[in-house]
Order: C-alpha cells, then structure tokens, then sequence
C-alpha cells in the first residue's frame, strides 16, 4: 500500500529533476465560480504535464541492468513524454507505444526526445497491450502510466507542493484517468491534512472511477471520443483503486461542452493554454457539480497543456457555441433585391455580428421566390441569442415547415 513515506522519500529523489510548480490564486477563476480558487500550474513542467514526477521515480529505481536494457511506456502522450525526457536525461533507452489517435503534437515530441515511438492500436488498452508484448521479447521494462507504485508516489508529490504553496486549502480538485494523481494526492492528504475534501475529476465518455466505485473494483468502461484524451482510460488501476475508494470524497463526470469551456476560460481569464483532461477541474465548476464547494479556499490541478494545435480552433469554437456566443439558425428569406439587407438589419439592430451567411437554395422548398438562408452569428451570451430570437420574431418570423431549425423572416416587397 502507498504510504506518505513512499511518497516524501519520492520529492527527495525527484529533487532538482522536476518544476516545483507555482500554486497562484487567481481573481477572475474565484468571481466565475464563487470559490476561492488557486491553480496548481503542472502544465508548466518540461514536457508540459505532472506526468514527470512519476516518471522520473520510476526511472530513478531501476537496476544496473533495467537501465542498460532500456524501458518501454504506453500512453496516449503525457506519460510517454514525461519517460522519454527523463530517460534521456538519465541516459536510459526507451520505446514508447501510442495509440494512432495520440496527438500529433504528442508524437512528434516524444521523436524529438529521442524515443522510439510505435503507434499501435486505436486505444490505450491495446497500446498497452503491445508495449507489454515487447517488453517480454525484447527485455525492456515496462513502466505502467498509473498502476505502479514508483508512478504513483511520484504523482503524489505534487500534493506535497499544494499543502505547502496554499496552508488554508480546504478541497483539491483534480483530473482522473487511470487514478494515480488522484490515489497519490489522496495519500498524502489522508495523512497530512484529512479535513481537506479530495475531488476527483472525469469525463463522461471515460468514467472508469465512476463505474469502479459503483461496482466495488476496477471495471472495463465502453470509451467514447473525448477532449480530454488524456483521460481517456478503459479502466481504473488496481493500486489506485484500493487508495481512493478509501480517500476520494467525491467523484464527478463532465461532458465535453463543459470541457471545452473549462479550455476556452482558462485561455481568456487565466492566459493559460491547458490541455482538455487539465480543464477537468474547471469544467466541474463550470457545469454546476462543484456548487457546494462555493466559498471555500480549492485549488484547481491544472496538470497537462499539451493540447493539439490542429483541433485548439475547434475546442475553442464549441466553447464558444456552450458559451452562446457563437450561434447558428436559418430563416427563409424573399429572394429579390433587398431580402439579405432585410435580415442584415434585423441583426444588426441586436448588435450580433455575422460571421458566415449561407444561401441554400436547392433545399429552400418549391417556393422560388424565397431562399433559405443559415447564419452563424456571434454574440454576447444566451441572453443576447435570445434577444436576437426576439428581434426576428417581431420582424413577422414564421416556423418554415421544411425545417426544424428554420425560421422565416417576412421581407417588404420592393
């Protein structure tokens, strides 16, 4: 079993190899969630995610001859990354093994570390699969990402850092995949200050923690896509298990819309660029699950910022569109000269701006003299969509039947 002591002796080992991380309050995150909230900034490591500190533990506890062999890890990216930094470092070989759908940005940073990277399967527990099937044939050692105990104590130092950094904290918020962060902060708070409430963290389409609590034991959970991919974990470790359903106090799931605005407020209040499984914390807040924690000193784990630059636009868009201020409808529009100045002038007059305008005539039904039209518009918030919705209502709007999503606007004749 984990101990306080595994994980105290583990700093010192990772001393001097690892970031201690700053633990900042931060005003604007306090006003949007009505706790007082401190952001432990972890993406702020080397390779951008907390992942180091068991990586570096593990590594540092290998034989003479585990480190001449070489190592192999599977992960979806933050734990290859942190194995593969570390293990050049120390000078160990390493092959990691990602599944194909690992950012790319993952992938080409653990090759530019110097890891043999092997991309296999189309999810974590095949990937793992794979790396332990090498190991066996070539010799290597496999360091597990969340079920090993040097891995955990490793994690759990991080908890050592917040009691540290903020004296009055009353509740942890942190992300869950396999569980190891949470079973290692979780150790050390059970020892150090028990009063403090331990929540973890994890998306809907990946509710392992959820599904091992309700059963009694680590299960198998059906995974879906999810932003947070980095807590994208079929099932719970068997360590960490028997830590939290002793120490957790709470475990919540998000969906992605929250998600991504969890990415979206992080970006514009805080200037930080966290990756989705880092916003975890946040989007609890955020989708009202975390209520109770209200005027309470909590600190946020924001723990990976390894997001893929080539889907950040789409995570930023569907934060907007949770936020209502990126809408789309459709209206049906007379097809003469001044129809579109119409509808322009309608929303105009809301102070919604046009971002994109599409005529689609070849669905708009038999009536020639009219045009579909579909807008994206962006605005303020939900209050102002529903203002727009208003202002078009009182332009003479009428229910097209074609369509569900579509509105018809009444536009004078010239």
């Amino acid at each position: 079993m984990l101990t306080l002591a595994d994980i105290e002796q583990a700093r010192e080992r990772i001393r001097g190899g690892i970031y201690e991380s700053p633990c900042v309050e931060s005003i604007p995150l306090s006003q949007l969630t009505g706790a007082h909230i401190y952001c432990k900034l972890d993406y702020l490591q080397r390779t951008g995610s907390f992942k180091e500190r068991g990586a570096r533990n593990a590594l540092l506890q290998l034989s003479g001859e585990q480190r001449m062999r070489g190592v192999i890890a599977a992960s979806a990216g933050n734990h290859a990354l942190g194995v593969a930094y570390h293990s050049a470092l120390l000078g160990i070989p390493v092959t990691v093994v990602m599944p194909k759908f690992a950012p790319l940005i993952k992938v080409s940073n653990c090759r530019q570390l110097g890891a043999k990277v092997v991309l296999h399967g189309a999810d974590l527990s095949q990937a793992r699969d794979e790396a332990e099937k090498i190991a066996a044939r070539e010799g290597l050692t496999f360091i597990h990402p969340f079920d090993n105990a040097h891995v955990m104590a490793g994690q759990g130092t991080i908890a050592l850092e917040i009691l540290e950094q903020t004296p009055d904290v009353q509740a942890i918020v942190a992300p869950v995949g396999g569980g190891g962060l949470l079973a290692g902060i979780g150790t050390v708070i059970e020892a150090r200050k028990p009063d403090v409430l331990l929540v973890g963290v994890e998306p809907v389409h990946a509710a392992c923690l959820t599904a091992a609590l309700a059963a009694g034991h680590p299960v198998p959970v059906t995974l879906s896509s999810t932003l947070a991919d980095g807590l994208a974990v079929m099932q719970a470790g068997a360590l960490p298990f028997e830590v939290l359903r002793r120490v957790v106090d709470q475990v919540v799931t998000v969906d992605e819309a929250a998600i991504a605005l969890a990415v979206l407020r992080l970006i514009e209040l805080e200037k930080s660029v966290v990756e989705g499984a880092g916003a975890a914390p946040l989007a609890a807040f955020l989708a009202g699950k975390l209520d109770t924690l209200k005027g309470r000193n909590v600190v946020l784990v924001l723990c990976g910022g390894n997001i893929d630059l080539t889907i950040l636009d789409r995570v930023i868009e569907i934060g907007l569109v949770a936020d209502g201020r990126l809408s789309r409808f459709a209206v049906s529009i007379s097809d003469r000269p001044g129809g579109l100045a119409r509808l322009a002038e309608v929303i105009a007059s809301t102070g919604a701006s046009i971002k994109e305008i599409v005529h689609d005539r070849a669905f708009s039904g038999p009536d020639l003299s009219a045009v579909r039209v579909v807008c994206v518009v962006e605005t303020t918030g939900h209050d102002h969509v529903a203002e727009l919705h208003r202002a078009l209502a009182d332009a003479k709007v009428a229910i097209v039947p074609a369509t569900s999503d579509a509105i018809s606007i009444a536009t004078p004749a010239p």
